[in-house]
């Protein structure tokens, strides 16, 4: 294997992890711990697969392939500790990243977008952006940025990652190998990107509407 196709598979491991699966057997276990806790806790790295590895794993997990319960205590072990280091990032960066510019490795717009997000909807932030793209990776750092406490930061990434793992890797436990699903699952992987996020959609356009409406009134 060179190192485009590893990188392919860390990119895309929702799409090759039957095959890793079967191929390295126990070894994958490692893998999605360590995707999981990138994707959420390391804030230049939002583009890592999300729900649909959670999908895909619960429902390689149905067939008997993945130890459902340890699956999801990594999962879940994963997902916490992978919030509290961008907590734990963010608060020690706090106001300077107001300053820093759009990069190739920070997007300065997801971010103002995040914050917009956070204000809104306080704590429970930390547990809607669960289930958004880009919005699951930024919160957290949002969250270590504006100061909120520690206690109260790990209350409600504990929950968000309870509902997130759960929800998803369950789902796919559950209902991952039906005919049906498994037809059309690129079309399923599209719903989790778009359907979760419409909520982030809406709170940009109410920001931006109100900026407008102030700048009319200024």
């Amino acid at each position: 294997m060179d190192f485009a196709q590893i990188v392919d598979i860390f990119l895309h491991l929702d799409k090759h992890l039957e095959a890793v699966t079967t191929q390295y057997g126990p070894w994958v276990y490692g893998l999605l711990f360590a995707i999981i806790f990138i994707e959420t806790g390391v804030v230049v790295m939002p583009f890592l697969p999300g729900d649909s590895l959670l999908f895909v794993a619960g429902a390689i997990a149905g067939v008997g392939a993945l130890n459902y319960p340890l699956l999801m205590a990594l999962l879940f072990t994963a997902a916490v500790l992978g919030d509290n280091l961008n907590y734990s990032v963010g608060r020690r960066v706090g106001a300077r990243v107001f300053s820093w510019e759009k990069s190739r490795f920070f997007n300065r717009e997801a971010f103002d977008r995040t914050a917009a997000f956070y204000d809104r909807w306080g704590p429970m932030a930390i547990v809607i952006g669960r289930f958004m793209p880009f919005v699951r990776t930024f919160v957290p750092f949002v969250a270590g940025v504006a100061h909120m406490s520690w206690p109260r930061f790990m209350l409600w990434n504990v929950v968000g990652g309870a509902i997130w793992v759960g929800s998803l890797t369950t789902l796919g436990y559950l209902i991952g190998n039906l005919p049906w699903v498994k037809q059309h699952f690129s079309w399923i992987a599209l719903a989790m990107i778009i359907v979760p996020g419409l909520p982030a959609v809406f709170e940009v356009l109410r920001h931006l509407l109100s900026r407008r409406r102030k700048a009319r009134a200024g």
